[in-house]
């Protein structure tokens, strides 16, 4: 998850050994979504790719129909029960769902402007979530000029509020400290409030800071129980960082087994590193039984995904013809994939 870069070789093995060392963490090489060290402007406002809105209430006396109509795709039927209820109860909640119909042409014409205005008047009135989503267009630029200032007012608020996804994005502001001084310790904060929240992508980011000891007390048991959480919740990075942390024993008991099982999934999820990972592990039957052609298969699987792994490089070129050729033609699906046009 940091973004400073160490070396750049994945050849962590060593080519003479019979069993490779200890597996070394990848959060140093930039792979998660959050940018704990030294994150650049352009690369912070990660959270803008979740949902951006929680519409509903989170304790609601009766039922709420207008969310209902928009979780179900009538989008019409949504918009006229939100604008009923604002023009007879001007209710903030109404406001910000009508914003979210304008934002994303929902049964409406898509119109960011009109999208602004009604995410305004809720987030006036008090609805953490047009607040959130106000921050989202300022930084983005979605119905205005953007504003990065504006856009860390909004973040602020929505946080102060309870909003998982602006205390996040508000802590790598911290972090990247160009907008406020940075403060890894207020970072930790913000995190752990999401973190506490549910948000897997807060629960890798505060784990990788225990991990790093920036903030917080270096804890390798909470970095490793908060990288298990975001694991849990499918987040790649994180099965990548807690897989290393199984197979190492590093705050965890050690389960070579366990780790193989995590860096597979991480692995068809696309993740080059667990990809990496898992071939040491086939290759070596450390965790999971030899099997060379699988080795080989998500070897070139990780290295068409730019890792490279000279180790493996060279246990690839020692197989027999046969088994190099089953390996190459088990991973050439999963190569291909990778070429056609995105979209």
């Amino acid at each position: 998850m940091p973004r400073h870069v160490s070396a750049h070789s994945r050849d962590s093995g060593n080519p003479a050994s019979g069993a490779p060392p200890e597996f070394t963490p990848d959060s140093d090489r930039g792979r998660g979504r959050a940018g704990i060290v030294g994150v650049g402007a352009a690369t912070i406002f990660f959270a803008a790719s979740l949902p951006l809105l929680s519409l509903r209430p989170a304790a609601a006396a009766e039922p709420d129909l207008a969310f209902g109509a928009f979780q179900t795709g009538h989008y019409l039927t949504a918009f006229g029960i939100a604008t009923n209820r604002v023009e007879l109860r001007k209710d903030p909640k109404s406001m910000t769902l009508l914003g979210e119909l304008y934002a994303g042409g929902l049964g409406v014409p898509q119109n960011d402007a009109k999208a602004v205005e009604w995410y305004k008047l809720a987030a006036d009135r008090g609805d953490r979530e047009a607040m959130f989503a106000l921050a989202m267009f300022r930084l983005q630029g979605r119905g205005g000029p953007r504003d990065r200032d504006a856009g860390a007012k909004w973040l602020a608020a929505a946080a102060k509020l309870g909003h998982p996804l602006a205390a996040y994005d508000l802590a790598l502001l911290y972090i990247e400290g160009q907008l406020f001084p940075q403060d890894f310790t207020r970072a930790a904060e913000l995190l752990r409030a999401a973190a506490q929240a549910g948000l897997p992508e807060a629960q890798y980011a505060l784990g990788t800071l225990y991990k790093q000891g920036r903030g917080v007390a270096k804890d390798m048991k909470e970095a490793a129980r908060l990288l298990g959480l975001a694991a849990i919740a499918d987040n790649s990075d994180a099965q990548v960082e807690y897989g290393i942390a199984l197979f190492n024993g590093d705050g965890v008991p050690k389960n070579e087994q366990a780790a193989a099982v995590i860096f597979r999934q991480a692995a068809l999820h696309g993740n080059p590193v667990a990809q990496d990972r898992l071939a040491r592990i086939l290759a070596e039957g450390r965790g999971a039984p030899k099997n060379p052609v699988e080795a080989t298969k998500w070897h070139l699987i990780s290295k068409a995904r730019g890792e490279t792994n000279l180790t493996l490089d060279d246990f690839v070129n020692k197989l027999d013809p046969a088994t190099r050729t089953a390996g190459e033609k088990a991973a050439q699906p999963f190569i291909d994939a990778l070429k056609e046009p995105k979209g």
